[in-house]
């Protein structure tokens, strides 16, 4: 582990905290945690950085995905299957990745996440669990080829909002209220960090020491996350939702324009 102040110590340990709340409620706590790792070690490579960023982060998630499946209604069996399909899409779009400049994903990045922003506020019954149709096998295979698939495949080429695409998309396809589909979220998560952390982990880029410190405050702030969004329901997750939408295309047009 690099040498760190304490006073760095205890911010990155702060932002793992509120980044496994926010990524528990509705996903988007990498948007939080990474660029604190960044900050806070400005001298640590990058592929450290990413590497250490997802062995934190898959243990909120984790936690936040057995609390979840412990109260809420989560299909399991589908999730899991969903969450293969992410990891084979985001291993798909990390090999074209190289090719791909983010300059010209950004802008369409932005303008469909202010599209879904207008949508979930023209529509108030989003994610409320009112409007429930049959979940059939075709939703079912949507879900897995295109949500997961698809989304999977976002994440490994761009990456950036990719837990709350989840959350919309599976609120879309499978009808589920914003609360089951967090918890579904979190199940697809644990996958593809799990298969990214493994490659991360062969490479030798994982600073396992800090990971470990910085993966209890995530872990407490996944589940009482989770804990929160089960609690308040899909109307608190919704304004979350947001507030999160709007800091992601905020940040996506500093990282475009600055």
């Amino acid at each position: 582990m690099p040498d760190i102040s304490l006073t760095t110590l205890l911010f990155l340990c702060a932002a793992a905290l509120v980044a496994g709340w926010i990524d528990a409620v509705v996903g988007g706590g990498g948007l939080l945690l990474l660029p604190a790792l960044l900050l806070g070690l400005p001298h640590v490579p990058a592929a450290h950085i990413l590497g250490t960023n997802k062995a934190v982060a898959i243990v909120g998630t984790t936690g936040a995905a057995v609390t979840y499946v412990r109260k809420a209604p989560v299909r399991v069996g589908t999730a899991v299957r969903i969450g293969l399909a992410a990891l084979a899409g985001s291993m798909g779009g990390a090999f074209f990745a190289a090719g791909i400049s983010s300059d010209v994903l950004r802008p369409v990045i932005m303008v469909v996440l202010l599209g879904v922003a207008a949508f979930v506020m023209l529509r108030p019954s989003f994610g409320a669990g009112a409007d429930k149709g049959p979940v059939t096998r075709a939703r079912i295979v949507t879900a897995i080829v295109l949500v997961g698939g698809g989304i999977g495949f976002y994440d490994g080429l761009f990456g950036p909002g990719t837990g709350t695409f989840l959350v919309l998309a599976l609120a879309a396809v499978l009808h589920l209220d914003l609360v089951t589909a967090s918890a579904t979220a979190k199940i697809v998560n644990v996958c593809t960090n799990a298969g990214a952390l493994a490659m991360f982990a062969y490479q030798g880029t994982v600073l396992w020491k800090l990971a470990a410190l910085m993966a209890v405050f995530n872990l407490a702030g996944g589940m009482f996350g989770a804990r929160t969004a089960l609690r308040k329901g899909a109307e608190f997750v919704r304004g979350v939702l947001l507030v999160v939408v709007f800091s992601l295309v905020a940040k996506l047009a500093f990282d475009q324009w600055s």
